[in-house]
């Protein structure tokens, strides 16, 4: 009867002093939490993850908006440089090193949309999700480096003042960045009001991190559009582009109409390097937080435990562990130790996993998922290993 139940022993749990009676499945899913399962019935639709599709399409619609904001960003970030280098205006350049936040920001959210649809392989077993999180973690640093020498050039300039800035190429570069951003975020709104026609992940991110979720409303949620948010946190990123642009066009204009006020180039640039590295700073944390296997954000713990104790027939839950493999993508793995009658019982040892699985899927939108049953045992109370963690 055990045998027949077993879905999956890993070598480390066959010593457990308790009957290992049964174990979830590993279970990636895109479609996350809208699979309605028959907790009292074995088919053969639930043999194969609770019938969740395992790979995601990509979105086409997302990758054409990314394509063509990535082409108006390289185009215009190029444009820049050359501007601000023949206009010496440093406040050009750092607006130009925030275009780059915004071109690594689209490839790595380009790279979400197409990792998100390639299957796990053996060697990956959790897919190519987490190569985002690498990605924009290299770009944050790479964003540093760069504003860090633009910064202590505009130190430079303000102890020495032996510079002279072009007012007229500086305000003709900046006024066509507002012109090119307001472009950018008109292409990027407009998906908007479009509707995706993939499914994928389930939980938004903070730009500009992008999240291989391709969708706004999660599983569970009632109804409403639902957008593509790494085209929605390319957008809001994009606005916050365009108000910096604002503020290097008002500097020209200072510097075109009274060039004495050159000052304000190098203080434009203190200012909008400051506002790069806050940005990046939340992405930063975001990624070193995913790599050491966080406790997903807005994930309760005692809420997991409890919902989980809540299910008739288990008796303790213990060795829970909850980690981002992304900041959209969150995975669980937990030891349920049910009564010695439940354990007993074929029907009520599935029953009891199948309400588990669907609960941590659909409550709380986990969508890798490892359940393991186990036999009541009164040792447990006293043992220091099924404690759970300190908060």
């Amino acid at each position: 009867m055990f045998a027949q139940l077993a879905e999956r022993v890993s070598g480390g749990d066959r010593g457990d002093k308790a009957n290992l009676i049964t174990a979830g499945r590993q279970e990636g899913a895109s479609g996350a939490g809208r699979t309605t399962y028959d907790a009292l019935q074995l088919d053969h639709a639930n043999h194969c993850h609770g019938g969740v599709d395992q790979t995601a399409s990509v979105d086409t619609h997302a990758r054409k908006k990314l394509l063509i904001a990535s082409g108006i960003c390289l185009v215009f970030m190029t444009g820049e440089i050359i501007g601000g280098s023949m206009a010496r205006s440093l406040a050009i350049m750092t607006d130009a090193a925030h275009l780059l936040t915004d071109f690594a920001s689209f490839m790595i959210s380009l790279l979400a949309v197409y990792l998100a649809a390639r299957p796990a392989t053996k060697a990956m077993s959790f897919g190519w999700h987490r190569a985002e999180v690498v990605g924009a973690l290299l770009s944050v640093l790479l964003i540093w480096v760069v504003t860090g020498v633009l910064f202590y050039l505009a130190i430079e300039r303000c102890i020495h003042r032996h510079f002279e800035v072009n007012g007229k190429i500086m305000l003709i570069t900046s006024s066509m960045g507002v012109v090119f951003n307001v472009i950018m975020a008109a292409t990027l709104h407009q998906h908007g009001h479009s509707h995706s026609h993939t499914v994928t992940t389930n939980r938004p991110i903070s730009p500009p991190l992008p999240a291989s979720q391709q969708q706004s409303q999660p599983a569970g949620s009632n109804g409403g559009p639902r957008h593509n948010l790494n085209v929605r946190a390319a957008f809001i990123h994009v606005v916050g582009d365009l108000i910096q642009s604002i503020g290097v066009m008002i500097a020209a204009i200072i510097i075109f109409v009274n060039p004495s006020y050159k000052l304000a180039d190098p203080i434009c640039t203190f200012i909008f390097s400051i506002l790069v590295l806050f940005t990046t700073v939340t992405v930063l944390k975001d990624a070193m937080y995913v790599l050491m296997e966080g406790a997903p954000q807005g994930l309760d713990f005692n809420k997991v435990a409890a919902a989980l104790s809540s299910i008739e027939g288990v008796k303790d839950v213990h060795n829970l562990r909850m980690w981002s493999l992304t900041t959209s993508r969150t995975a669980l793995s937990v030891h349920l130790a049910i009564d010695k009658s439940s354990s007993h019982q074929s029907q009520q040892s599935q029953k009891i996993l199948k309400e588990a699985r669907i609960l941590v899927r659909e409550q709380f939108n986990i969508t890798e998922v490892t359940i393991q049953l186990e036999e009541y045992d009164e040792e447990m109370a006293r043992c220091h290993l099924c404690r759970h963690p300190e908060d």
